[in-house]
């Protein structure tokens, strides 16, 4: 597993059963057999998906006698999104671009190539 916190939060997010996980710890915290109830696979598979994202910060166990309640830990999420930033406005700049430069050719106004 890589070994800076951001390639293993992207490393984390790369598998869509962990950002499902993910997802429904959004709406609060959960056990293990709450976590593993939509999908059809075994508790120790879920347990593994867990362990990645134990290992990335995305979550924290708790203990309650038997329970282990997981919850999100955001704070590696905001760090990927910043990292993002920057590549959302080079998008959007280029978008913009390309949009004026097709309201120029939509109003006849481009320069024309020269052959």
């Amino acid at each position: 597993m890589p070994s800076d916190p951001l390639s293993t939060t992207f490393a984390a997010l790369a598998d869509p059963t962990r950002r499902a996980i993910l997802a429904r710890l959004s709406d609060g915290e959960a056990t293990v057999g709450e976590l593993a109830e939509p999908f059809a696979m075994s508790l120790p598979a879920v347990s593994k998906h867990l362990k990645v994202l134990e290992r990335a910060g995305l979550i924290a166990r708790g203990r309650e006698a038997q329970w282990r309640p997981c919850q999100l830990q955001a704070e590696p999420l905001k760090e990927a999104t910043g990292w993002l930033e920057h590549y959302r406005r080079f998008w959007d700049e280029s978008f913009d671009r390309l949009d004026a430069y097709l309201q120029e050719l939509q109003s006849g106004k481009a320069p024309k190539k020269k052959r």
